[in-house]
């Protein structure tokens, strides 16, 4: 039987390719964006009883809700959840305002949860279901100028394992993606934002723009292939609950992690200095009895 997709930010980029790369599969798919005329020009040759289109900006909660229930209506359910719309703003922590890092979570965070809020319940009902939420190298690794941007994606992964271990029960999947360098429109001059209010004592190290703007068009990462990619996890019975994407996510997020579990090593005494003893101890929800 066919799937039933569901893409926020499916006008550009991964979200189109992973709506294209769904309908070629021969499934369904609900394709959302802020500007549907975009959406709608991106998908166009998409077979008309294969899609449908649904006005949605995801920091809202009430288009949240309604964009799942035209979902709802149009094919009967929803099989596959990809949260991928977000943007990045980038530069110098201390330049950035507390409304860029508002507006990055309203979007890049929020976003994700109010998808989620409007979407599992429908999978609870079938007893099935697939989340799939595009994370990022910069939601493992810290990279310089991506505080705001990496801070969102870090806390979508939170969101997504803890979630992941509620609705298991349910036969519901949650997939965190975490894309290196893909070629999409994030760097694009129309499309780059960058943090304001220079501060002097980080000139010295370049701009942030002057790092990063260099890179647009010539990433590595094809968001096709990444569709393709996606389509195959959403047809595995046991699907990886992290998948890095791109030889070039591998080369960041393997040595991270791995450097972490060293120092985690190397002061593991310290760790267990920090134990108490209990009279009467009680279940720990990690480890159980204390």
């Amino acid at each position: 039987m066919s799937k039933v997709w569901f893409v926020t930010g499916a006008g550009s980029g991964i979200g189109a390719a992973i709506a294209k790369a769904a309908l070629k599969a021969g499934d369904r798919v609900v394709a959302t964006g802020r500007d549907l005329g975009k959406v709608r020009g991106a998908l166009a040759g998409a077979p008309r009883d294969s899609i449908e289109f649904a006005q949605l900006d995801v920091a809202d909660p009430a288009q949240a809700q309604a964009s799942v229930e035209v979902a709802v209506a149009r094919f009967g359910r929803i099989d596959v959840l990809v949260n991928n719309a977000g943007y990045s703003i980038l530069g110098n922590f201390e330049e950035m305002t507390r409304a860029d890092l508002e507006g990055q979570f309203a979007t890049n965070f929020y976003g994700v949860a109010n998808l989620m809020r409007a979407a599992l319940p429908v999978m609870r009902r079938q007893r099935a279901g697939h989340v799939i939420n595009i994370s990022s190298v910069a939601g493992v690794v810290g990279l310089k100028h991506c505080a705001a941007y990496g801070a969102s994606k870090f806390a979508v992964e939170g969101l997504s394992l803890a979630v992941a271990e509620e609705v298991a029960p349910f036969d519901i999947h949650i997939t965190l993606v975490e894309p290196g360098f893909f070629r999409t429109d994030l760097l694009t001059p129309d499309n780059a934002r960058w943090a304001g209010n220079p501060i002097d004592d980080y000139a010295a190290e370049g701009s942030p723009q002057a790092m990063w703007s260099p890179y647009d068009g010539i990433q590595p990462g094809d968001p096709a292939r990444l569709g393709e990619a996606l389509v195959s996890i959403a047809s595995m019975q046991d699907p990886p609950r992290v998948f890095a994407a791109g030889s070039d996510a591998l080369e960041a997020v393997i040595p991270a992690i791995e450097a972490r579990l060293q120092t985690i090593r190397d002061h593991a005494a310290l760790s267990k200095s920090t134990d108490g003893v209990f009279q009467d101890a009680v279940a720990s929800p990690v480890l159980g009895a204390a």
